[in-house]
């Protein structure tokens, strides 16, 4: 983690990226932001293996941060993960809302080997079997609603912080600093049109942190 404008030194000086989230950041949001600076990157590192540290405490009611996103996010970033066709290694990171964080973790080991939430074994889990009287539908948790205010100041904040992110970074990477907006799809926030990739000189590991 980090500010936008700490984007490494020397040799790594326009390789460390970071994405600091807006107080009751949503889902929707984070896969906007996810979607507008990781895509692009990814293929002008051409990485030949990601490592990702997958951290539950971006899920709403963690007692550490102030976010209110799902843990279908994370679903969907396994998902995005997956279809870049490169070695993956997972490891466990932060969470400190212990339900939340054995269904977030399920989901996720069961989204990278290809299951999902389909099990029925899995439908309870998230209420009988964990004692918890607040979701009862299995790993997947349910939609949170977004209020306008909500969604009006951090979809300011995160616009500024990736527009900063964009002037920081892509131009170590021959990326252009302002994108191309393409018309965005249900759900999700404008894409990127591709840009040219550099012929650089990287090291071989992409390594991200949720």
């Amino acid at each position: 983690g980090g500010f936008e404008n700490e984007i490494g030194e020397g040799p790594g000086e326009g390789f460390n990226i970071n994405i600091p989230l807006p107080a009751e950041t949503y889902d929707e949001a984070f896969l906007r932001a996810y979607r507008a600076i990781i895509p692009p990157l990814l293929k002008a590192y051409d990485p030949d293996v990601i490592v990702v540290e997958l951290g539950m405490d971006i899920l709403a009611g963690d007692p550490l941060t102030h976010l209110m996103m799902t843990n279908n996010v994370v679903a969907e970033l396994a998902q995005q993960l997956l279809s870049l066709g490169k070695p993956l290694l997972i490891a466990g990171g932060g969470g400190y809302h212990i339900e939340h964080t054995v269904r977030g973790w399920a989901l996720a080991w069961r989204t990278f080997a290809g299951e999902g939430d389909t099990d029925l074994y899995s439908l309870g889990l998230g209420g009988v079997m964990l004692g918890s009287t607040e979701w009862a539908g299995g790993l997947q948790d349910h939609q949170l609603p977004v209020t306008a205010e909500q969604r009006q100041r951090v979809d300011a904040e995160l616009d500024a912080t990736l527009r900063a992110v964009r002037q920081n970074t892509f131009k170590y990477h021959g990326l252009e600093t302002q994108p191309a907006a393409l018309p965005p799809s249900a759900g999700c926030g404008p894409h990127l049109l591709d840009t040219q990739t550099p012929q650089t000189t990287k090291p071989e590991v992409a390594n991200a942190l949720l």
